[in-house]
């Protein structure tokens, strides 16, 4: 490897993410040095074969949740991006994996760092997701950072998401910075064949972003001339007001990106569900934007490539009779478990209600005749965070966080509080009585509660009962 400014510990090369982040430090080769952690297999080497020979690149074959080899990753670094991760649909599927991987290659990452002489010395960028804000249908579609966090039922990917999140926050390391990820608009992603097609509603919306700006953003998070307003902070990855869209926009564009002359031809509208994904616009993707400029690219360009890269067999259904595609290439999907069709069928009672709401609701639903397309208010609305928003977080008091955690129908049980020490951890109870350590930067800034409750999806809806902040984004 050839010397230069930085070493840069990137996880998760292999996926989409980690590879366009690949391709953009290839763009600025001689600036950075990268050790790429790797797993072992014939897909990674498969996919990897495009950086084969490059003298800045290191491939260091491992497991996150080794903590040996995530150690001699960190031990090396000035910066560690935390990309890896097991995602959705797999994470659907595996959900012992995915807390395995996503919750244990956090604390991994955090004991390592905290393992060296001078923890200071390397920054490390953790990567959350919009996933951990759980369903937010029209009209409480617009969010932000502080939202209430509030899991989907059946979605441990959100769940290990918001643990992992609370692992980096408050970990006590002297840099890092979080970074909530939206829907990443990539090849790959329209090319997927798995029930969770249909699990986003129609009517739903989602601020997307490419895979190529989000590689951007996190080449250019590990210049030392990055703002230091970056490190401390949870942020949201959005591509701003270009990129928000509904699901059935993105649905209808995908469509035509695959050559159908009416994506409605391939899908019947009862086949998706109602509620019960995730994906808003954000009031504050712009704050990143300002502070690291990384958005370049646009939803065009990114169908563009994504239809460029489509397997003969894919692009082979656009010529096919829409029957065909419909009954063959896409009602088997949503029969096989975690499928919409499939928890009909079944009678799932827990299923039909998380998709549908009752079976009644579903019924409901009608054909395409009765569809118009959904149109949301583009006017930005920003949910009560329980405190007041105008106080800087260093002249927070004893005061802001009774009446934060009175808004959550909890309780502050610290008695003392230092003014202004945001990321030490104190004592809190929620209304059920189940007491937890959170820091005040986790619960007022991150939208943190009660560990314990939000694990349960199902009940969240008693849980609203005394928590007026949560009760904001119910359906």
């Amino acid at each position: 490897m050839t010397g230069a400014a930085r070493t840069v510990f990137l996880t998760g090369a292999a996926g989409a993410w980690g590879r366009a982040t690949l391709r953009e430090f290839r763009e600025r080769e001689g600036e950075y040095r990268v050790i790429a952690l790797v797993r072992p297999g014939r897909r990674e080497d498969a996919v990897l074969e495009e950086f084969a020979g490059l003298p800045w690149l290191e491939l260091l074959r491992g497991d996150l949740r080794d903590p040996v080899v995530v150690a001699h990753g960190v031990s090396r670094a000035d910066v560690v991006l935390h990309v890896g991760a097991v995602v959705s649909p797999l994470a659907d599927r595996d959900p012992e994996l995915t807390h395995a991987v996503n919750v244990g290659g956090i604390r991994n990452i955090v004991a390592a760092v905290r393992a060296l002489p001078d923890p200071s010395r390397v920054a490390v960028v953790g990567i959350g997701s919009v996933a951990e804000t759980g369903s937010r249908n029209p009209p409480v579609h617009w969010g932000r950072v502080g939202d209430p966090l509030r899991v989907s039922v059946f979605d441990e990917y959100g769940q290990s998401k918001v643990i992992a999140e609370r692992e980096l926050v408050d970990s006590g390391l002297p840099r890092w910075t979080w970074l909530r990820q939206t829907g990443i608009l990539h090849p790959g992603m329209v090319q997927i064949r798995d029930p969770i097609m249909t699990h986003p509603p129609l009517d739903g919306v989602m601020e997307w972003v490419s895979d190529v700006d989000s590689a951007r953003l996190l080449v250019r998070l590990c210049d030392q001339t990055v703002p230091e307003e970056i490190w401390g902070g949870i942020w949201n990855i959005g591509g701003g007001e270009p990129w928000r869209l509904t699901n059935w926009e993105l649905l209808d564009r995908v469509g035509r990106a695959l050559g159908a002359r009416d994506i409605r031809d391939w899908y019947r509208r009862d086949w998706f569900a109602l509620r019960n994904f995730h994906g808003h616009w954000y009031t504050d993707s712009d704050a990143l934007q300002q502070l690291v400029p990384y958005r370049e690219d646009s939803v065009d360009a990114a169908l563009d490539r994504a239809a460029a890269a489509l397997s003969p067999a894919v692009r082979s259904a656009a010529r096919l009779p829409a029957w065909a595609v419909r009954r063959l290439g896409m009602e088997p999907y949503l029969r096989r478990p975690r499928g919409t069709l499939a928890a009909i069928r079944a009678g799932d009672a827990r299923a039909i209600a998380a998709h549908f709401g009752s079976l009644e609701a579903w019924r409901a639903i009608g054909d395409w005749s009765t569809f118009e397309p959904p149109q949301p208010s583009r006017v930005p609305s920003r949910l009560d965070h329980g405190y007041d928003e105008d106080i800087p977080s260093s002249a927070w008091r004893h005061a802001d966080y009774t009446g934060a955690a009175a808004f959550r129908g909890g309780r502050l049980l610290s008695e003392e509080v230092p003014q202004g020490e945001v990321s030490v951890p104190v004592e809190w109870a929620c209304a059920d009585g189940h007491r937890f350590s959170a820091s005040p930067r986790l619960v007022l800034h991150g939208g943190h509660w009660c560990p314990v409750c939000i694990r349960d999806p199902g009940d969240y809806e008693r849980q609203a009962e005394r928590n007026a902040f949560l009760a904001q984004v119910l359906d």
